[in-house]
């Protein structure tokens, strides 16, 4: 069996995909140095799964200690890099806080690579690098356009770094996974999302729901979309989760064509905030308190994808639609009632 260190397993999308790859016949190394996410998370991997999963706690900004970690692991095949801060919104009035982490630690795991002669790389991008589009839906092809967001900016500057490595190591090959809007939950609600800061809109949407806010803040609805309110391309979870096992094995068995390769995942399927909204109204038969808002900085105005590429090369298709990701995400949150400190 393969194994792929996960950094950042023990946030919402690293978790997931630990039990993809786990499922999928990988044996899996969890780095994470739990400053946006809880070591519990692992516990419900390992309901999952049936296999135990310890997280080594390290901050990957620290070049020995990552360094430490793949001279404990020399047997590593991949790596599937998650681990970076991702609030778009904190990071448009606190930029200096993502150039510090977001950037250091790919530059650290990229040199371990390097130096250890490991050959495949899963970086999680976002489609944040394309800015605002004038045309939609993007595809592998649209140019960056100017982030909005500091965020966004680390990611492309990621990018960047990994092709630039590539070049100069060509041991290393690499796919960018381009996310859209990641959400929901494992079926079995045993793990889920659990932000320390509730900025996401479908977390927002359960919050509203459960009551822990008075109401959900709908930013703008004067966008030249089809209601006004943002447009947005919701992937479930899992469906995300499972494009990284899709993706390691692409690499490992050499169906690249290129060094690096470019892939967005997404539904292609565009939603409205307010369309999100009622989606979660109808999976759940609950009501949503919402108002209109202001604009919010940093928000694009619209952005989908193209999944054709990932379809072809990968073999990957969605298999969870918009009303599946409300669903789920409500169980999770029924469960965490349930059983507030079983993540802790």
């Amino acid at each position: 069996m393969s194994k792929i260190l996960v950094t950042g397993g023990c946030g919402y999308i690293g978790s997931h995909t630990l039990v993809d790859l786990i499922n999928n016949g990988f044996t899996v190394v969890c780095v994470d140095n739990l400053s946006n996410a809880e070591a519990g998370c692992l516990q419900g991997v390992s309901a999952i799964t049936g296999v135990a999963i310890h997280n080594i706690c390290v901050d990957l900004c620290d070049l020995a200690a990552t360094r430490a970690v793949f001279e404990a692991h020399p047997d590593i095949s991949g790596v599937i890099h998650f681990a970076a801060y991702k609030d778009a919104g904190e990071s448009v009035t606190d930029p200096l806080k993502y150039y510090h982490n977001n950037i250091p630690s790919l530059t650290n795991i990229l040199t371990c690579m390097r130096d250890y002669g490991v050959q495949h790389l899963i970086f999680s991008s976002s489609c944040t690098v394309y800015g605002n589009q004038d045309q939609l839906p993007v595809t592998e092809q649209s140019p960056m356009m100017p982030a909005e967001s500091a965020y966004g900016r680390t990611k492309q500057i990621g990018e960047w770094m990994i092709e630039e490595t590539v070049a100069a190591h060509p041991h290393i090959k690499a796919v960018l996974l381009r996310y859209f809007n990641p959400a929901g939950a494992h079926e079995t609600a045993l793990i889920g999302e659990m932000p320390q800061r509730v900025t996401n809109l479908v977390p927002v949407i359960v919050d509203a729901a459960a009551g822990r806010r008075q109401h959900l803040t709908v930013f703008g609805n004067d966008y030249p979309t089809r209601d006004g309110s943002c447009l947005r391309d919701f992937i479930h979870v899992m469906d995300l989760a499972h494009a990284h096992t899709l993706a390691v094995r692409f690499l490992m068995k050499g169906k690249n064509s290129k060094p690096v390769e470019v892939f967005n995942l997404g539904t292609g399927q565009g939603v409205t905030v307010l369309e999100a909204i009622e989606a979660f109204q109808v999976a759940t038969s609950l009501k949503v308190p919402h108002i209109i808002g202001p604009r919010r900085p940093g928000d694009v105005v619209a952005i989908y994808a193209n999944n054709d590429l990932a379809r072809e090369a990968l073999g990957w298709s969605p298999q969870y639609g918009i009303e599946d990701i409300m669903r789920t995400a409500w169980q999770w949150e029924l469960q965490r009632q349930l059983s507030p400190t079983a993540q802790e």
